[in-house]
């Protein structure tokens, strides 16, 4: 989910909460728990929120987010690092190019 606000020209304020996760449909030795489970799959559910600026060129749009994790299901991590932030462990930049949506 992403709420964006005009700041000015082509420049637009996103905040962002996000959350998925990568299954596979079939059972890898490779991937040990990545096996898609109707039954379990919600709690391997990973969340994370952040802000970012957007320049709007209405035929194409570019991102620069700054994302926080809010919760992670790895095995052997912290669950909750919402409630105890690290930003070298827990923060990520990212660039895209894509359509405005």
């Amino acid at each position: 989910m992403e709420y964006r606000a005009k700041l000015f020209w082509i420049l637009e304020l996103g905040a962002f909460v996000d959350a998925g996760n990568i299954w596979t449909i079939h059972n890898y030795s490779n991937q040990p728990g990545g096996m898609f489970h109707f039954n379990s799959f919600y709690k391997e559910l990973a969340a994370a929120y952040g802000l970012g600026l957007r320049m709007d060129f209405t035929y194409f749009l570019l991102r620069f987010d700054l994302g926080m994790k809010a919760h992670n299901p790895a095995m052997g991590q912290e669950h909750w690092p919402l409630v105890h932030p690290n930003w070298r462990r827990d923060s990520s930049f990212h660039f895209s190019i894509g359509y405005p949506f």
